[in-house]
């Protein structure tokens, strides 16, 4: 089994996160890093994290069925809330940015990019922002349905990734589909807390964070990973099939992948 060993430089200072989107995914991820956070340091790393949230919507009212956001946050925005709670109670300094990603401004400063949204075309702008002239070490994308979804660190190809063999590929190379906005179906965002929950189940993103939380604390803690991904269902207690290291499992997957299984955009 092939094996991907971590970049040494993000264990000598401050890893610099960018959390792109805060909405189902996005807050759950948000609520988690502050315990990956404090792994890191009881680890021996010697500054942790730190995570800027970047999303441009406030809250509504159906974001306060399946979200964690109160009657009383609503019409605030979703990226400031987020990081003064978490700055609150955890003491920390972390940013919350009420904009939309910038594809026309270099992503400086940051060392992982976590995508957390719900469009093929928000996926894409990710993309062009990590990728070509970009410094950034990883992207962690992640996407769901209802009642499953996936998980997926890549290593995007740019100054600080170079072409080799081992190359953690991300989303975008794997499943190209996840990328062509014009794809997109119908975005608006649910009118009722009905359809709220016919669209998600009510743990299915916590869930998807907490698998993609644990393959970045593994990548930390040991410096080395099999896998750097996973699709995960619900339906099935059983049913996580990883993603392994392995270049030739990756060129199945981007022949083939489309036909076999359906990668989640939301």
């Amino acid at each position: 089994m092939e094996t991907h060993h971590i970049h040494p430089e993000l264990l000598k200072h401050r890893v610099r996160a960018l959390v792109v989107g805060c909405g189902g995914n996005g807050s759950a991820i948000a609520a988690g890093l502050p315990y990956l956070h404090q792994a890191l340091l009881a680890y021996g790393h010697p500054e942790g994290l730190h995570v800027t949230l970047l999303d441009p919507d406030v809250i509504s009212p159906t974001n306060c069925v399946r979200q964690p956001f109160s009657q009383s946050e609503i019409g605030l925005y979703k990226s400031i809330v987020l990081a003064n709670r978490l700055n609150m109670f955890w003491g920390l300094d972390w940013k919350g940015i009420p904009e939309r990603l910038d594809t026309k401004r270099r992503l400086d400063g940051v060392d992982i990019v976590i995508g957390c949204v719900d469009t093929r075309k928000a996926r894409a702008a990710i993309a062009k922002c990590v990728e070509d002239w970009s410094e950034v070490d990883y992207w962690l994308d992640l996407g769901n349905n209802a009642d499953s979804g996936q998980f997926i660190l890549g290593e995007p190809l740019n100054r600080r990734n170079r072409r080799q063999r081992l190359r953690l590929r991300t989303v975008s190379e794997l499943f190209p589909e996840a990328i062509q906005g014009d794809l997109d179906e119908d975005d608006l965002p649910s009118c009722s807390a009905v359809e709220a929950l016919e669209r998600q189940e009510p743990f299915v993103n916590p869930t998807l964070a907490s698998h993609a939380l644990a393959l970045l604390a593994r990548l930390f803690r040991y410096g080395t990973i099999f896998h750097h991904g996973a699709f995960v269902s619900l339906s099935s207690l059983s049913s996580v099939q990883a993603l392994r290291v392995d270049p030739k499992y990756w060129r199945r997957l981007r022949t083939k992948g489309f036909r076999n299984r359906s990668i989640h955009t939301n």
